[in-house]
């Protein structure tokens, strides 16, 4: 297949498409969780899982499948991910039970695990050029970016005009239009070095993730004294250890080891999963206060989160061109910020403050958000050249992913935690399981009471939850000022700079 200029601009737009219908699915549940509490018997737990469980797949599986796309044919694999999320969705769509939607959305995520390195793994591929890659990566970028904050929109609007499995069946049409797109356009591309799938690896590494995020989702359930709880962490940090060690030691290692002596790959991929990690515990709460305090339903939740999506959107307009004129340490160290300010902020919220105090703070997080989403991403993929490109893709979304996982495990815990005790007495079934919970039994017996101190132990719980959240991009933000001083440009950019230089000598 011929790759001309148009076809490779236009590949790039079906390769967005396929992002956009993963991104939208990573956060487009999270209006629908208090309907999925209601309509499945769902406790807070089990939420968690229908968040997770897509994620932890994701996590899980993605490394070998980068390897194997390498191997085998990055094409080849996208369109059977493809295929495999388009009906995975569908099941999820028609799930009659917790058990059921929670396997549907596990075989979501092994489609999701490839769809996103993969289409990543393309762009040195489609664009040798470095400048014409900076532009397309910032085409992929956007896409991730803009289509997470609208999930709970689109997810929002569904709900109103249709029964919650439709958060799912809005995925159908994208995949298939992505399929024909990518089948008409796309070139197949595998890396020149074969290599042999480690087995062992990508087993320790699952158990590790898996460990370590059951642990936290059932902290929030039974508590911290909980045996199982002590056990899960300390297996799931036991595999992990050894998944590392063993990385060190394999002949065909899962992961590259070398790519993180490369600062932009190295640095660039820490900031993207603690900006992922504090994003995706803000968002699996902020709905919920929305419905559970404010008395929103599913749409007027996502309409809520439009000050949010509007600050992505704006950072996604100014990031590039900031980067190039300020360069990447100034844009993350602005970026992460902002997202002190925005989320110190919101530590203030109460039950009584309002929605109008809740769209400047969202909007302020926003901003910074994604300013750290761009810049971060851009900094990691400008690190790969063709030949590491799927697994190197692979390894940044992986642990972006890992960040996603367990910022709702590990802050919707802390949340919950401080939401039970500050509940006293009230800390009973069925309103220790969730706000949702506790206000309809509040509603149901009229005890306005009741009703104040469920939104006030609610509200608390999120507080903490920000300002863990503040703490962490603060500390994010000396990072950046401690290690991204001196960065020298990594040996793509290098050559891709020297070659400039000589062209415009001759």
């Amino acid at each position: 297949m011929q790759v001309t200029p148009m076809r490779r601009w236009a590949a790039l737009i079906a390769l967005a498409l396929a992002v956009l219908a993963t991104a939208l699915d990573m956060t487009v549940l999270n209006v629908a969780l208090p309907t999925l509490a209601h309509d499945l018997n769902a406790n807070t737990s089990v939420l968690q899982w229908f968040a997770s469980a897509y994620t932890l797949t994701v996590s899980a599986v993605m490394l070998p499948i980068g390897a194997l796309g390498d191997r085998y044919g990055r094409r080849k694999l996208l369109l059977a991910a493809l295929l495999v999320f388009g009906l995975a969705s569908a099941w999820c769509a028609y799930s009659t039970s917790s058990g059921e939607l929670i396997a549907a959305r596990v075989a979501l995520g092994l489609g999701g695990a490839a769809i996103m390195p993969l289409s990543m793994a393309q762009m040195p591929v489609l664009f040798p050029n470095p400048r014409e890659r900076d532009r397309a990566m910032a085409v992929w970028i956007a896409a991730l970016a803009v289509g997470m904050p609208l999930g709970p929109l689109l997810g929002g609007w569904l709900l109103e005009h249709f029964w919650w499995g439709s958060v799912f069946i809005i995925n159908v049409p994208l995949t298939v239009i992505a399929i024909a797109a990518v089948v008409a356009l796309v070139p197949e591309s595998r890396s020149s070095t074969a290599r042999r799938l480690d087995l062992l690896g990508t087993a320790l590494s699952s158990l590790g993730l898996v460990g370590v995020t059951y642990g936290f989702i059932r902290a929030g359930e039974q508590g911290w004294s909980d045996p199982p709880v002590t056990v899960s962490l300390l297996a799931g940090v036991v595999f992990l250890g050894l998944f590392l060690v063993w990385q060190r030691r394999a002949r065909h290692a899962l992961i590259d080891l070398s790519l993180f002596s490369d600062n932009g790959f190295r640095w660039g991929t820490l900031y993207s999963v603690l900006n992922a990690f504090a994003m995706f515990g803000v968002v699996f709460t902020v709905p919920m206060y929305f419905q559970g305090v404010l008395g929103t339903d599913a749409f007027g939740s996502g309409l809520r989160l439009l000050p949010m999506v509007a600050g992505m959107l704006v950072a996604n307009g100014v990031s590039e061109p900031l980067k190039d004129k300020l360069g990447a340490r100034r844009v993350l160290l602005a970026g992460f910020g902002i997202s002190t300010a925005g989320m110190a902020l919101g530590a203030f919220t109460t039950a009584s403050t309002g929605y109008w105090f809740t769209a400047v703070w969202t909007a302020v997080l926003g901003v910074g958000i994604g300013l750290v989403m761009i810049t971060s991403m851009a900094l990691a993929l400008g690190s790969l050249d063709d030949e590491r490109s799927g697994v190197g893709s692979a390894l940044i979304t992986v642990l972006r992913n890992a960040g996603m996982t367990l910022g709702p495990a590990v802050l919707g815990t802390v949340a919950m935690t401080r939401y039970h005790d500050r509940l006293g007495a009230l800390d009973t079934e069925p309103i220790r399981d969730s706000v949702i919970a506790g206000v309809g039994v509040a509603n149901q017996a009229h005890d306005g009471a009741m009703l104040a101190q469920v939104h006030s132990a609610f509200t608390s719980g999120m507080s903490l939850l920000l300002a863990i959240c503040a703490g962490i991009c603060a500390v994010s933000a000396g990072l950046v000022a401690i290690t991204t001083r001196r960065t020298p440009p990594s040996p793509v950019e290098a050559g891709a700079r020297e070659a400039g230089v000589k062209a415009g000598t001759q």
